[in-house]
């Protein structure tokens, strides 16, 4: 089985000219001289390096396509006939009670101080990257009100073009990272919250020493990596200025816009825009520990760290150190991940996946506590749109998963309500949406609740934001659906014999009974009885 044909994908825009490709390759069987294009190769014989990146940067995000042997689609949910665990304490447990209406989807997490979500999902970073930035608003105000945490992404501060540093090159002013926090704060209450991500480069600029004083956030996060790729964070930029503005800041741009000759090639045309990398980190057990010391000293209540798909060393040392240090939400995020730009090769070629780290985070937690080692509150990432994913994650990591985090599906909600005000405005409605509506009452299910929550501050309240209020709402009934099917009211009772294997292999990954086994035992001594 071939798991994935390189050389041409919509992604990256490349196509192959021939209907027939050589698998491993992805090359045409018949390349012929004088081919008109488009495969990877023959694009990369004259745009080079831009063809390693999904595009056009900054209207799209991107998710790897590798059909990787075993995923979650290889577990199903058991269902049951009789029990409801997890009702409210006092409730008797019949036909009246245990309606799926009645399951409770809170979550929380934390070391001490726990922040509560009302359905178990929260965003991934949301960055330095022009996405993210374009539709803030949107993101922020709608994680607000769906209750749950939102991750601002490393770099904010970095790339601001209002930055200032003060005479010892830290930061003195950032409007950009202002607008994030406030825009989230202005809608938060009491549910989820806003934390900022740091990198190498926010640590030399001391972000977190800047939110802290001039925001008191509670939490900051510490990023080993990511799912999409094992480097650091990427962004592109369009003109010199701003190239050479971000090297003079310490970055790694690439070409190097200091260069003569790259300046006569952007000059030309040729050159039409410049990558801004972020560096490695280099991990060590008393470097971490002494950083989440530091941070807790400048004044932050939780430290949580995101790790990407690296190898079951570096799994370890994650689990490890943030039992040691107290880690209040460990993230570990699997491959192939989704990106707003990273390299198109390594999201689909690196990494363990979602499926497979998942396993093996398991059974190391399983190890820590037979030690007697509290482990900390965990999350898993990588791949998740939908509450069946998200419910046998949370069952299969049970009970150290507490929540899923997710990339572009809590995303495309926020692009697709600001789209659908751009549509109403301009009175160009797609079929798609006018089917529903012509109006925002029409349009969007949720509105009405919304305005009876929020009375006039509604006009405040984006159409983005809106959408991903909705999703979270079919995410919510979704999920109570199925847990009450399950037999779970509360998400503290999710286990892992909720979910069978439907292949021996993913038995063998997971530890999830096969199917032909689960609950083998108690079935037969029914007919024995």
């Amino acid at each position: 089985m071939n798991l994935r044909q390189p050389n041409a994908n919509e992604a990256i825009g490349t196509t192959n000219r021939s209907r027939n490709v050589v698998p491993m390759s992805g090359l045409c069987t018949r390349c012929v001289d004088g081919c008109k294009g488009s495969c990877e190769v023959w694009l990369s014989s004259f745009r080079g390096r831009e063809v390693l990146y999904p595009g056009p940067f900054g209207e799209m995000t991107a998710g790897a396509d590798k059909d990787y042997p075993i995923d979650f689609s290889h577990l199903n949910i058991q269902g049951y006939a009789v029990g409801a665990k997890g009702l409210p304490e006092g409730v008797e447990a019949n036909s009246d009670s245990a309606v799926f209406s009645a399951v409770d989807t809170e979550t929380e997490y934390g070391w001490d101080i726990k922040v509560p979500m009302r359905v178990p999902i929260f965003t991934g970073a949301l960055g330095s990257t022009e996405i993210a930035r374009a539709n803030w608003e949107h993101f922020a105000i709608g994680a607000a009100i769906a209750g749950i945490t939102l991750v601002c992404g490393e770099n904010v501060c970095g790339v601001d073009p209002e930055l200032v540093l003060d005479n010892k090159g830290k930061v003195k002013e950032s409007p950009e990272m202002d607008r994030r926090i406030n825009t989230y704060k202005k809608f938060h209450d009491g549910y989820g919250e806003i934390l900022v991500q740091l990198n190498v480069e926010d640590t030399r600029l001391g972000t977190a020493e800047y939110v802290s004083s001039k925001h008191n956030l509670e939490t900051i996060e510490l990023k080993w990596g990511q799912g999409a790729k094992c480097i650091g964070g990427e962004i592109k930029v369009k003109t010199l200025s701003r190239a050479t503005e971000l090297k003079n800041r310490g970055y790694v741009v690439l070409p190097d816009p200091t260069l003569p000759e790259v300046q006569k090639a952007f000059e030309d045309g040729a050159l039409k825009e410049f990558e801004r990398h972020s560096r490695l980190g280099f991990v060590t057990r008393e470097g971490f520990l002494e950083e989440v010391d530091r941070l807790r000293d400048i004044g932050f209540k939780r430290i949580t760290l995101k790790t990407g798909a690296y190898s079951a060393v570096e799994l370890a040392m994650a689990l490890r150190y943030s039992a040691e240090a107290k880690i209040d939400l460990l993230t570990i995020d699997g491959a192939p991940g989704g990106t707003g730009m990273s390299p198109w090769p390594m999201m689909n070629e690196w990494g363990i996946p979602t499926f497979y780290i998942e396993a093996l985070t398991y059974q190391f937690a399983e190890r820590l506590r037979e030690r007697g080692i509290r482990v900390p509150d965990l999350a898993i990432a990588g791949g998740f749109a939908d509450e069946a994913n998200a419910f046998k994650a949370l069952a299969m990591g049970s009970p150290y998963v507490k929540a899923i985090c997710m990339g572009r599906a809590l995303m495309i909600p926020g692009m697709t309500g600001k789209n659908i005000a751009k549509w109403l405005e301009s009175g160009d409605i797609p079929k798609t949406v006018a089917k529903y509506g012509s109006s925002v009452p029409e349009i969007f299910v949720y509105y009405e609740d919304l305005k009876e929550k929020y009375h006039d501050r509604i006009d405040e309240i984006p159409l983005g934001a809106i959408g991903i209020y909705s999703y979270a709402q079919k995410f919510r009934t979704g999920m109570q659906q199925i847990m009450a099917g399950s037999r779970n009211f509360n998400l503290k009772t999710v286990s892992r014999s909720d979910l069978m294997a439907l292949t021996e292999e993913a038995e063998k990954v997971s530890g999830i009974p096969y199917v032909m086994e689960a609950y083998r035992d108690a079935a037969e001594a029914i007919l024995d009885s």
